[in-house]
């Protein structure tokens, strides 16, 4: 158990250097212009042993992101009765924007918000993930929660919509030097708790009955 513990260690640095280095040099020189073999080549990996992590380019972008998401759709699926998705995953959300300003500007602008206030591609790789990020939260919600699954993606294209906030955001507030995006977020996601309870999403489905729930119209 403890080999396999150090194993798993090491595979977590290993992976955070390449991110690491990805955002790095994708801020000094843009997305465009760096390849997958310079950050092998700059992480001092094997270009193989880095596709191991992250199968694409674009992954070395939206794999943070990625990971988010799942994080969100636990919180949603955990909830208890009477609690909002919105409110479910409020903390972890403004725990998340609260963290940004500890990465150092160097690496930021190599992060997915800033590259997507420069970069058309990455503005397309955004928007991608928004949607991805929307349907899996409709799922969340549609499996645990009284409404139709066109009410469910209703409620998940909402919730992604913070996310895209948080991703425009961060890039128009780095390129002008700010760097106060908590209390927006906060008050977003308020405004959001505040709707879906008098929409009425927060009647949380018994175990039971949550796969029934995907099949209503």
């Amino acid at each position: 158990m403890v080999t396999v513990g150090l194993r798993e260690r090491k595979k977590a640095r290993t992976r955070q250097l390449i991110a690491d280095t990805a955002a790095r040099l994708f801020a000094e020189r843009g997305y465009e212009r760096v390849a997958v073999s310079d950050v092998a080549r700059e992480a001092e990996v094997a270009e193989q042993t880095l596709y191991n992590y992250f199968p694409t380019k674009e992954q070395l972008v939206t794999d943070r992101d990625e990971q988010i998401q799942d994080r969100l759709c636990s919180l949603i699926r955990a909830r208890p009765p009477g609690v909002t998705p919105a409110a479910a995953v409020r903390d972890f959300v403004l725990e998340v924007v609260a963290g940004i300003r500890s990465v150092p500007p160097e690496q930021w602008r190599g992060e997915l918000g800033y590259l997507a206030a420069m970069s058309p591609t990455v503005h397309r790789l955004a928007l991608e993930l928004t949607d991805r990020q929307a349907a899996a939260l409709a799922g969340a919600i549609s499996d645990t929660t009284a409404v139709t699954p066109a009410v469910a993606r209703l409620y998940g294209i909402a919730l992604a919509g913070v996310f895209q906030i948080i991703i425009d955001e961060a890039g128009r507030r780095t390129r002008e030097g700010q760097t106060q995006l908590y209390p927006t977020v906060k008050s977003v996601l308020d405004e959001l708790d505040r709707w879906l309870s008098a929409s009425g999403p927060s009647r949380v489905l018994p175990s039971e009955n949550r796969k029934r729930a995907r099949g209503k119209d």
